[in-house]
């Protein structure tokens, strides 16, 4: 399959798409310019500014979305003012990177180093009662999170392991455990960033300098490949009024020659529901 541009190349480091369905309309982040990206209706690109870094966000269940900025966490309200930062730690040389909600409507984000150095990430929920936790430690660049519709199993991408690992999850308490690789992604492929899951169970995986997403069976077994001609490929989601379309962010960071469609957001048929995905809860 391949992907078609639906915008211009409107982002710097376009990631985390989200399609907010109360709205019907698509939202992603311009991450480093700290920007909420939404797709009108009319197919103009609005912005509207968070903070320093816009790593990730989901909508709430009371209006608004969470947004997990450079070091911590915001709630912003349904008419677009953003409250006080929730800090989850206070090292400059680290911000937030992706995250997303477990199916209690808890919003989970992890970190990485700005120089990438190894270790330095972690893991933190925000719960809705601003609670913030951190959950894992010794990570690289803590990526894609999605849990499967009935909460037991976690998916989970730390990029610098080259891998998708599965944990075992209890919604009651919020508990990761019996954490084991799924997928190890051959590096001539790219590198594992952002993820979702469909209504079958398959985990669509973007791969950063692949210029493609790949689909994996619930066991990890490689079955469906969507190519796009930018190899910057940040993060997918599902979404359209029937969770049918793949929208699927891209990046120009630290390309010094122009690429087509870095930074645009692609959109393909691929033949598939995606899975629901929480808001945030608080």
């Amino acid at each position: 399959m391949r992907a078609q541009a639906l915008t211009d190349a409107v982002a710097g480091h376009g990631e985390g798409p989200v399609w907010d369905a109360a709205a019907g309309v698509l939202r992603w982040v311009d991450m480093l310019a700290g920007d909420v990206l939404t797709l009108e209706p009319t197919g103009a690109v609005t912005r509207s500014h968070v903070g320093d870094v816009a790593a990730a966000f989901r909508p709430r269940a009371s209006g608004g979305m969470v947004v997990a900025v450079e070091r911590g966490f915001a709630l912003v309200d349904a008419d677009g003012r953003v409250g006080p930062v929730h800090e989850a730690f206070s090292d400059p040389g680290v911000r937030m990177n992706d995250g997303g909600c477990d199916p209690a409507g808890r919003f989970f984000c992890g970190s990485m180093a700005y120089d990438e150095s190894p270790g330095r990430g972690s893991l933190f929920r925000f719960d809705p009662d601003g609670t913030v936790t951190r959950v894992l430690d010794g990570l690289t660049i803590s990526n894609g999170i999605a849990w499967s519709p009935d909460g037991s199993r976690c998916v989970y991408v730390d990029t610098g392991t080259g891998r998708v690992d599965t944990f075992d999850y209890d919604v009651a308490t919020a508990t990761l455990s019996d954490r084991r690789p799924l997928v190890d992604v051959d590096p001539g492929h790219g590198m594992p960033d952002g993820l979702a899951l469909d209504a079958e169970g398959g985990i669509w995986v973007a791969l950063w300098q692949g210029g493609a997403v790949h689909r994996y069976t619930a066991d990890g077994r490689l079955d469906a490949v969507v190519e796009l001609p930018a190899r910057q490929v940040t993060a997918c989601a599902f979404g359209g009024p029937d969770r049918d379309r793949l929208f699927v962010t891209t990046s120009r960071l630290g390309l010094e020659d122009a690429e087509p469609g870095a930074g645009a957001v692609f959109v393909a048929d691929v033949g598939v529901r995606g899975a629901p995905v929480p808001a945030f809860a608080g």
